[in-house]
């Protein structure tokens, strides 16, 4: 689908289109879960998580030190989406929980990547197998209502704001100059929805028919597999403040003085099964533009698209200097 009704259309008719797989790559059966939209309570705890666990982790990084960006950002993701899914919890518990979160999104890379969906018994399955039930097991015991549906919350709410955060982070030390211009200007939430136009995590979304329907000008037979694609949507001319630089360009500041409102190329979908986490995610980038606008990041290495599992930066090898100031909120 290269519209915005069109893939709006995939997303929100559920009667017509359906997850061919869950997250493991198993086949569905019957109607997937819909999971409610995180409380603003619960994002603002969440967010608070963050600040904190970034500001830990990157206590040694900002001497000079090289670091991967994703593994920075791993603990602080974790620790915060599992604080706002589940609730105040005591802080062994939650670290324990989140652990297991990124042993589980570890297990499905391997299963993601693959050319075909992996055999039952095949190790990567079995690994995978594992994983997941040792997160359902620490849910249950926590007494958690639902502990598969819930695990997959917490995965896709870690898994994808690490690879938008390493984006961010690499896509600041690659522009410099739109760097500076964010960081005088104070355009940290005009960075973060800039890296999910140009990057976002999950580039592309199946659906399948379940019966002959007709998308803009053209008919889909019945259990044929769409594709729609933020990726191609924030690339089109429409989706962006016209008179800016070219859609390709990293442009925070094209959001800035604008009456052409960010995210129409649906990064977080839309529809009953879009991202449950979007706020929290938007509100973890932005705070993590805050933190990068008030340093020198610069890279170490040349960063390439890693599309095993989305897209995500591989390497990307970081060092990070004191800036000249904070960014105000």
């Amino acid at each position: 689908m290269t519209t915005n009704a069109d893939t709006r259309r995939v997303l929100t008719d559920t009667d017509s289109f359906v997850f061919p797989v869950d997250v493991s790559r198993r086949a569905t059966t019957g109607a997937q879960p819909v999971l409610p939209r995180l409380r603003p309570d619960q994002v603002a705890r969440g967010l608070a998580t963050f600040g904190s666990e970034l500001a830990l982790a990157c206590a040694a990084w900002e001497g000079g030190a090289e670091a991967e960006a994703m593994t920075v950002l791993r603990a602080p993701v974790a620790r915060s989406t599992t604080d706002a899914v589940l609730g105040p919890l005591a802080t062994r518990d939650r670290d324990r929980v989140a652990e297991l979160v990124l042993a589980w999104v570890d297990s499905l890379g391997p299963v993601i990547a693959a050319d075909r969906p992996p055999a039952r018994w095949s190790r990567v399955r079995r690994a995978e197998r594992r994983a997941r039930q040792g997160l359902e097991g620490a849910l249950a015991d926590l007494h958690v209502e639902r502990p598969p549906v819930a695990a997959v919350e917490l995965a896709a709410g870690v898994q994808v704001p690490i690879a938008a955060g390493a984006w961010l982070l690499v896509l600041l030390a690659e522009h410099p100059e739109a760097a500076e211009l964010a960081r005088e200007h104070g355009l940290a939430a005009e960075v973060a929805w800039e890296v999910l136009r140009l990057r976002p995590p999950t580039w592309v979304s199946a659906r399948m028919t379940t019966r002959d329907v007709t998308v803009g000008e053209g008919r889909v037979p019945a259990h044929a597999v769409v594709l729609v694609s933020p990726l191609l949507l924030g690339l089109d001319d429409a989706h962006v403040p016209p008179g800016t630089s070219h859609p390709e360009e990293f442009d925070p500041a094209r959001w800035s003085g604008t009456d052409v409102r960010p995210g129409a190329w649906l990064p977080f979908g839309a529809g009953p099964h879009a991202c449950p986490g979007r706020s929290l995610g938007l509100a973890q980038l932005t705070a993590l533009a805050r933190w990068a606008l008030g340093r020198r990041v610069t890279l170490v290495t040349p960063a390439r698209i890693d599309q095993t599992r989305g897209i995500f930066p591989s390497p990307a090898r970081l060092r990070c200097l004191p800036g000249p100031s904070p960014v105000e909120e």
